[in-house]
């Protein structure tokens, strides 16, 4: 594969066609029940252990890192009044102002696919709401060690998104990849984990909530390749970008 189908609906799996015409009860606005789900068996098989690669290809020599640490140990002026800002660090595609949102000059097809019917299409089924977008597309590589800290995605300064809004995460692993876990919250307890290892899993999130991603575990050269896309409800406000 050189470039990504036009269509996304080509990417799928028999699977990812049935639940795209909303043949799987369960998850039909599964987002509207949690804030969190993963799924599976929607992609096509073969095409899923090409799509790291052209990952690669277009975008790995384009990547830039982003990284923020967390604050000296001793900062807390308090015991247990540790204040934690969001830390983490990984690549990303960086936000030059070209082409379409932070993929810059795109050669591999994948802002057109993303922006295909199907996709939102697919986006809709699971949150059981009108939404529109994406209305940002980034891709994220993490390497081993390679993590996000606990955060919430909790954007109160944009009107579009403060009331919540859809992520959804394709994930593409490379040979290698181990281990790489989400931690998310369930009655306000970080409590709850899935595994994001998978290649050619989606996971859709409903923010804001509390979640953290641990450091990704593989031999040296595995990656764990990261499409996000961001979805904002129809009726909210037209704003900034997420």
């Amino acid at each position: 594969m050189t470039r990504f189908p036009a269509d996304f609906a080509e990417l799928l799996s028999a699977r990812g066609r049935r639940v795209l015409a909303g043949g799987e009860p369960g998850l039909n606005g599964s987002l509207g029940r949690e804030p969190f789900v993963a799924i599976d068996g929607l992609f096509d098989p073969k095409l899923v252990r090409e799509v790291p690669a052209l990952l690669e290809h277009g975008f790995g020599p384009r990547m830039c890192e982003m990284n923020a640490p967390a604050p000296p140990s001793r900062a807390s002026q308090l015991a247990h009044g540790e204040v934690l800002p969001k830390t983490g660090r990984m690549m990303t595609t960086p936000f030059d102002g070209v082409g379409d949102a932070a993929l810059g000059h795109d050669d591999t097809g994948l802002a057109q696919m993303l922006r295909s019917p199907a996709y939102l299409a697919l986006v809709q089924v699971l949150s059981g709401r009108p939404v529109r977008g994406p209305e940002a597309i980034q891709v994220l590589c993490y390497r081993p060690g390679d993590y996000a800290g606990p955060h919430t995605d909790h954007q109160p300064e944009d009107a579009d998104v403060r009331a919540g809004y859809t992520d959804v995460h394709l994930t593409f692993c490379t040979g290698g990849v181990k281990r790489q876990l989400l931690v998310f919250e369930r009655d306000a307890h970080l409590s709850q984990v899935a595994s994001l290892s998978r290649s050619g899993a989606l996971t859709a999130y409903r923010l804001p909530f509390w979640h953290y991603t641990t450091p990704l575990e593989g031999t040296a050269a595995s990656r764990r390749w990261l499409v996000l896309g961001s979805f904002v409800d129809a009726g909210a406000p037209r704003a900034v970008s997420l």
